[in-house]
């Protein structure tokens, strides 16, 4: 299949969109019309810029309102399309996309609507030119791609083809099986699209939320599957509106359409046990088992004040090392790297983002793969020099300019903490009764967020969770989770329109997107609180009256309750499983921990989040500007 992406996807000027079409490796684009009518220049100056490039221009589009229109409006149409065909030639391009009338002085059947794309396919063919007939969803008359596809069929001419669009047939649920009947040379472009389920008008729907595939929830295998049952090997198009894409950057924007679509291909490969040609074979996406460590970025004035508080948490330094000014924190399966050394990575990092998580490494089964895959998917690599005897973990660039390490014991990495470091004798200790990391929550502006999905979901073999609406005292954050299916990885993205809101606020005080808060799992949260407050840790204090309404709305004992409100534990039920959690205060620069204690629960206590933002914002307006 020949990929290629729609200029309407993107934010900027012509110029701007098929530079970043360009360097997202696209060989294909889409023109849309009011991008070119909004262009300094002939068309004959766009195609030159376009082929300077590298690429082709596959279609012209949007042609609307034509089939079935009375007359005198059906003369002019076709005059209409005539002047786009001159269009298109300046361009060099020879396919026009019709979408189906909207218009309510259009007519219905499909005898007329078939006559006239015959007559518009005479008109075409004389030129050297095709066109290609898309049932929008929400069409006057046509609206389902079957009956599309039956009005192509009985214009029956060479000229005079189908667009099939994933978001217009799957929006509606309609059936995917006639897809398979269609003769593939039949099927001029594919347009793909994916969008989160919502309950609206399909027009609003389409216009403002589709996105690329593996961000949203349609069903786009099944129509991919369908699709290539009929052994179509033509033109593959990304047509996306997203008002979060037209805030965002182009160039970042087309690299994450190029990257859903290889693995949107890859994973009809992997199905179907059939070549994708054009397609370079991806290793397979890492399966993770957890987090190897958390490294922090600090500097000599602020680690020994954030050493005594991974103290009060329980940790003990369990090694130095060899040659970097750099200590490892231990307590159970958790590994906390607190780095001070004067250069490289964590330095720079610092200093742009002061006290702050500036790497997670996860565990992975094949670490080489996992970096050629990213790789591929045009992530980017990061490397620095590495002292003698020093191991060279591969990594790629995460959320914020932050590193994602990938640790496995194939290769050895897993020795990193003997090879790196050396030891520190300790005295016993029992800890404060951490276990593991339960899961990193990552702030993020608005229009990042469906970047970051998919390349954790590109990369690592994890599922998403519905995105969650949590109601913060200054606006609202859309929160959703990535998460391994059994639990050993877990990671929250979160993000806001408002400004006002904490993770908002928190992006202005880190000077970026970055991890705001690390959950860390205990089998006893009572004993670790008693735990946590012996060794002088500040927790976040919980309002009496959401004490007062869990002991109405639950069946928990005035003694439970009690216990729970000593300890400024929040607590929630999912039928017979609980979930028990309990923050820090939040530290300098936005940063808190969170404790929790799963039984059976599989979820992150998202009805407490407004009790907890509302307790955050209130200290942090009593501390000042500062208090964050």
């Amino acid at each position: 299949m020949r990929t290629a992406i729609a200029t309407v996807c993107l934010s900027g000027t012509l110029t701007e969109k098929i530079e970043a079409i360009a360097a997202a490796q696209f060989k294909g684009v889409e023109i849309f019309e009011n991008d070119l009518l909004s262009f300094n220049g002939t068309p004959a100056d766009a195609r030159r810029m376009i082929e300077g490039l590298g690429l082709k221009t596959i279609t012209f589009q949007p042609f609307r309102d034509f089939e079935g229109m009375p007359e005198p409006q059906r003369s002019k149409v076709f005059a209409r399309a005539e002047r786009k065909f001159d269009v298109m030639q300046e361009l060099g391009c020879d396919l026009l996309m019709v979408c189906s009338n909207v218009s309510p002085d259009s007519l219905g059947g499909i005898e007329r609507a078939a006559a006239d794309f015959h007559e518009l396919g005479e008109r075409a063919a004389k030129r050297g030119m095709r066109v290609a007939f898309e049932a929008l969803s929400w069409g006057r008359h046509i609206h389902d791609y079957r009956d599309s596809w039956e009005v192509v069929r009985r214009a029956n001419h060479p000229a005079v083809g189908l667009v099939l669009d994933s978001f217009h047939i799957l929006a509606r649920g309609t059936d995917l099986s006639a897809i398979r009947s269609i003769p593939p040379d039949r099927i001029f472009l594919v347009q793909m699209a994916d969008a989160p389920k919502l309950d609206m008008d399909y027009l609003s729907w389409s216009r403002h939320y589709r996105c690329f595939p593996g961000q949203g929830d349609l069903p786009v295998d099944d129509f991919m599957q369908a699709l290539g049952a009929t052994g179509f090997d033509g033109l593959l198009s990304l047509e996306i509106f997203n008002d979060r894409f037209r805030a965002g950057s182009a160039r970042s924007v087309a690299v994450d359409g190029q990257r859903s679509l290889m693995v949107m291909l890859d994973e009809l490969r992997r199905r179907t046990e059939t070549s994708v040609p054009g397609l370079p074979e991806l290793p397979p996406k890492a399966t993770c088992s957890g987090i190897e460590f958390i490294e922090f970025a600090v500097d000599e004035r602020s680690a020994a004040g954030f050493e005594r508080v991974l103290s009060g948490l329980g940790f003990r330094k369990a090694g130095m090392h060899r040659s970097k000014a750099v200590t490892r924190w231990r307590q159970g399966d958790i590994n906390i790297v607190v780095n001070a050394d004067k250069e490289g990575f964590a330095h720079s990092f610092n200093i742009t983002h002061g006290t702050s998580v500036c790497a997670l490494a996860l565990r992975v089964d094949d670490a080489p793969g996992t970096v050629k895959r990213a790789v591929a998917l045009l992530d980017q690599p990061f490397q620095q020099p590495v002292g003698p005897g020093e191991m060279n973990i591969p990594a790629v660039r995460g959320l914020g300019g932050s590193l994602l390490y990938f640790v496995d014991h194939g290769s050895g990495l897993d020795r990193l903490w003997d090879v790196d470091f050396a030891a520190v004798a300790t005295e016993d200790f029992t800890g404060a009764g951490l276990i593991k990391v339960d899961h990193v929550s990552q702030s993020m502006h608005y229009e990042e967020m469906l970047t970051w999905l998919l390349f954790y979901t590109s990369l690592l073999d994890v599922r998403k969770t519905p995105v969650q609406t949590v109601i913060d005292p200054g606006g609202v954050v859309q929160s959703q989770a990535i998460e391994t299916g059994d639990g050993a990885l877990r990671l929250i993205l979160n993000a806001s329109q408002s400004q006002r809101t904490l993770s908002s606020r928190f992006l202005s005080e880190l000077f970026g997107s970055g991890v705001q808060h690390i959950a860390l799992a205990t089998d006893d949260i009572f004993a670790t609180v008693a735990a946590l407050e012996a060794h002088g840790v500040d927790l976040l204090p919980i309002p009496e009256n959401y004490y007062d309404d869990l002991e109405v709305r639950t069946d928990l004992s005035a003694e439970e309750v009690e216990r729970l409100r000593a300890s400024h534990i929040l607590y929630d039920r999912e039928g017979g499983a609980e979930y028990f959690q309990v923050y820090t205060k939040t530290m300098e620069g936005g940063f808190f921990f969170e404790i929790v204690e799963r039984r059976a629960y599989q979820g992150y206590g998202a009805v407490n989040a407004p009790i907890r933002l509302a307790s955050q914002t209130r200290l942090a307006s009593a501390a000042g500007p500062s208090g964050l």
